[in-house]
C-alpha cells in the first residue's frame, strides 16, 4: 500500500519570548520580554490570515492551476460546476482543501473496485451508517441491528441534508458515516508503509481484514491507546515499554492502573502562549501524556485497517475522512447561535446577545462531565474537562504567579496571589450534568469540582470569555461561540473540516492542554483584578474598590474585542452552512473519482492553460 502521512513530529514556530514551544508536559519557559508577546501573536495571525484570504483564486482558470500546483493532478470531474456553485454563494475559501486531500490520499493507493468493496463492508459494522446515492436519490442503511446505539443515523441524516442542493449532479456512490463523535480508523505504522504486511485485497471479507469478528466496543482485549500507539514508528517511545516512565498508580474498584504524575498545574509564571491548538501534540514521543486526553479511553472499538469512515473530527494518527458536524449544520437550542425556539427559525441577532460593554468580564464554561470513555477505568480525573474544572474550582491559598504590566513602562512584574482569590474574581466554570464513572464515585467528583444548574446556550453570550473544550470528541458549540461576539478560548486536540480556513489568535484564542496560561491571558486583556492589584507594590497604581467595576487597560480590551469581532465575521462569511455545503460538494467530487475504475475519465480539464502559463506535469492517478 505504501501511503505516507504527515510527520508525527511536532513542528512549533521558533522560540520567541513568551511563546510556548515545549511539548505540553514540560514546564513553560519563562522569558521576561521587552514587550508582551500577545500583540505580536495577534498581529502575525491577522497578517497570515488576510494574506491567505487575498491569494484565493479569482477565476476557474486560476483555481484549476492552483489545484494542479498543490496536488500534482487535474481537478475532479464537475469542478467547473462546483466553482459556479461556490461563486454563486460568495464563498471566500476556494483553494484551501489541503486537509481534505490529506484525508483522501491513502485511498488513491487502492483501485476503485477495492474502495467500493471496502465501503460496502465497513457499512455493515455497528455504529456505521451507509449513505447511498443511486440514481440521484439518497438512502441511509445501517448495521446497528446487533448493537443498541442511541446515536443511530443522526450524523448520516445531517450529511444527507448537506447534499440536497447538488445531489442531482452526483454519480452513484456510497459514504460510510460514523455514528459516533470519536474517530474510528487507526492503521498500524507497518501497514501504512510495507505492502507485504497489508492486505490490499478485501475479497476475503472484513473479518479477514480485521483479524477476526468485529466487536462494537472494547472488552478485555485492548483499548484505543494500545491501538493508537502502533501508528508510531517502531523506534518511538510509544512503541517501547513506556509505562515505567514518570508514572504512578491509581486504584479504582480494587484494581491498580498506571497514570501520569504530572497532571497538577505547575508553579511559575506560566507566561507562555500556544501559537495554535494542540492537534499536533506528539504522543509518539510523549506517551506518558496520553492519559490527559479522553479520546484514548473511548469505549468504542477502533478499526485497525484502512476503511473509508466519514467522521466530524479526528485527532492525529486517525485516518477518518472529515465532514462538517451535523451540530454545526442543523439548528438546535443547544448548539446554535440565534435559534428562536418559539418561532423555529434562525435570527441574525440572538435574543440573549448583549453589547460588548455590558458583557461580564469573566471566563465562563458550563458542560457535562464527559471527556472520554472509561476503558480502562480510573483515568477520568485526568481528562480535559475535569482538569480544567479542578483548576477553576480551586479555593485554596496555593499561590499562582501572574505577570502584570508596570505603569508607565514596558516591563512586567510577577505577582503571587492565592489561586482561590483569582478563581473567585475571574472564573465562572461548573459542571451541570453527571455522566460516566469517577474514582470514588459521585461524592469524590462533586468534592473536587464546582457544580451549578444548567443554563440556556444564550447565557454564554453575556460573558466576554467562553472556554471551548473537547468532550467525548470535538466541541459542537464552537461555531455558535464564534457567532456570539464573545471570545472563545479553545482547547482541542482535534482537527475539523474548517481547520484550513480559520486562524488562531485572529478568530479565537488557543489554549495549551494544561490551560495554565489562561490567567495571564486574562491579565493582559482585562488587567489586574482586585486581589492582584492589592498584591502589587506600585505607588502610582490605582487599586479598584471591591464594589466598583474595573476599567480594563484600553489596549488589551481593544485587542480582545478585535478577536471577538473577527470571529463573528468569520462565522458570517466563512463558517456558514453554505460553506459547509461547498466543502461537501468538493468532497463528493473527489470521492466520485476515487470510486471509479477509470479515474482518468473522472478528471476535469480546460481546453488549454491560460495564456503565458503551463500546467504542472501530470501525475498518473492510481
Amino acid at each position: 500500500m505504501n501511503f505516507f502521512l504527515p510527520s508525527q513530529e511536532t513542528s512549533w514556530p521558533s522560540k520567541r519570548a513568551g511563546i510556548w514551544k515545549n511539548t505540553h508536559q514540560e514546564p513553560f519557559v519563562v522569558i521576561k520580554p521587552e514587550e508582551h508577546p500577545i500583540p505580536k501573536l495577534i498581529e502575525e495571525a491577522e497578517s497570515k490570515y488576510e494574506e491567505k484570504l487575498q491569494r484565493q483564486s479569482k477565476s476557474l482558470e486560476d483555481a484549476v492551476e492552483e489545484y494542479r500546483r498543490r496536488y500534482r493532478r487535474a481537478p475532479p470531474k464537475g469542478f467547473d460546476e462546483w466553482w459556479d456553485f461556490a461563486q454563486k454563494h460568495n464563498v471566500k475559501m476556494v483553494d484551501e482543501y489541503d486537509g481534505l486531500m490529506a484525508d483522501l490520499a491513502p485511498f488513491f493507493e487502492l483501485s476503485g473496485e477495492e474502495v467500493r468493496r471496502r465501503a460496502a463492508q465497513v457499512g455493515q459494522l455497528s455504529s456505521i451508517d451507509l449513505l447511498r446515492i443511486k440514481d440521484r436519490k439518497i438512502t441511509i442503511e445501517n448495521g446497528h441491528g446487533r448493537f443498541n446505539d442511541s446515536e443511530i443515523s443522526a450524523r448520516a441524516r445531517g450529511f444527507r441534508s448537506m447534499l440536497a442542493k447538488f445531489v442531482k449532479k452526483l454519480p452513484d456512490m456510497e459514504f460510510p458515516i460514523n455514528a459516533k463523535a470519536e474517530g474510528r480508523v487507526i492503521v498500524p505504522w507497518e501497514h501504512q508503509r510495507y505492502p507485504n504486511l497489508t492486505l490490499q485485497n478485501s475479497t476475503g471479507g472484513i473479518d479477514s481484514m480485521l483479524g477476526g469478528k468485529f466487536k462494537p466496543d472494547w472488552g478485555t482485549d485492548g483499548n484505543v491507546w494500545d491501538s493508537w500507539r502502533r501508528t508510531c514508528p517502531p523506534d518511538s517511545p510509544a512503541r517501547r515499554l513506556y509505562s515505567s516512565r514518570r508514572t504512578h498508580q491509581v486504584v479504582y474498584q480494587g484494581k491498580a492502573y498506571l497514570t501520569s504524575e504530572s497532571v497538577a498545574p505547575s508553579g511559575g509564571y506560566d507566561f507562555g502562549f500556544s501559537p495554535t491548538t494542540s492537534s499536533l501534540v506528539n504522543y509518539c514521543d510523549e506517551p506518558h501524556s496520553h492519559v490527559l486526553q479522553g479520546h484514548f479511553f473511548s469505549d468504542w472499538r477502533t478499526i485497525p485497517a484502512l476503511y473509508p469512515i466519514f467522521s466530524p473530527a479526528k485527532t492525529r494518527g486517525f485516518l477518518d475522512i472529515r465532514i462538517p458536524s451535523h451540530y454545526y449544520y442543523g439548528s438546535t437550542k443547544e448548539y446554535t447561535y440565534g435559534w428562536d425556539t418559539d418561532k423555529k427559525k434562525l435570527v441574525e441577532v440572538d435574543a440573549m446577545e448583549v453589547l460588548w460593554e455590558d458583557k461580564i468580564d469573566k471566563i465562563f464554561w458550563r458542560g457535562a462531565t464527559t471527556g472520554g470513555g472509561n476503558h480502562p477505568p480510573g483515568f477520568t480525573p485526568n481528562f480535559q474537562r475535569h482538569r480544567f474544572l479542578r483548576m477553576a474550582s480551586d479555593k485554596s491559598e496555593t499561590k499562582r504567579t501572574v505577570l502584570v504590566a508596570k505603569p508607565n513602562s514596558t516591563g512586567f512584574v510577577p505577582v503571587s496571589v492565592p489561586i482561590g482569590q483569582l478563581n473567585e474574581e475571574i472564573m465562572d466554570a461548573a459542571f451541570v450534568k453527571l455522566t460516566g464513572e469517577y474514582p470514588g464515585g459521585r461524592t469524590a467528583l462533586m468534592a473536587a469540582h464546582r457544580f451549578a444548574t444548567s443554563v440556556p446556550l444564550g447565557k454564554h453570550w453575556t460573558y466576554k470569555y467562553l472556554v471551548d473544550m473537547d468532550g467525548m470528541s470535538y466541541s459542537g458549540r464552537f461555531l455558535a461561540f464564534l457567532a456570539s461576539d464573545s471570545v472563545p478560548l479553545k482547547a482541542t486536540v482535534y482537527d475539523e473540516f474548517f481547520s484550513d480556513w480559520i486562524q488562531p489568535w485572529y478568530h479565537f484564542i488557543p489554549l495549551s492542554p494544561t490551560y495554565q496560561e489562561v490567567y495571564n491571558i486574562y491579565m493582559y486583556f482585562s488587567g489586574p483584578t482586585l486581589a492582584v492589584s492589592k498584591a502589587v507594590n506600585f505607588t502610582d497604581m490605582t487599586i479598584p474598590s471591591s464594589n466598583e467595576k474595573r476599567a480594563p487597560p484600553l489596549r488589551g480590551d481593544e485587542y480582545l474585542r478585535r478577536i471577538a469581532t473577527a470571529g463573528k465575521r468569520w462565522k458570517k462569511t466563512i463558517g456558514r452552512t453554505l460553506d459547509m455545503e461547498v466543502y461537501v460538494y468538493r468532497l463528493c467530487l473527489e470521492w466520485a473519482r476515487l470510486w471509479a475504475d477509470d479515474r482518468d475519465s473522472m478528471n476535469f480539464g480546460l481546453q488549454s492553460p491560460p495564456a503565458g502559463r503551463h500546467w504542472p506535469a501530470k501525475v498518473k492517478n492510481h
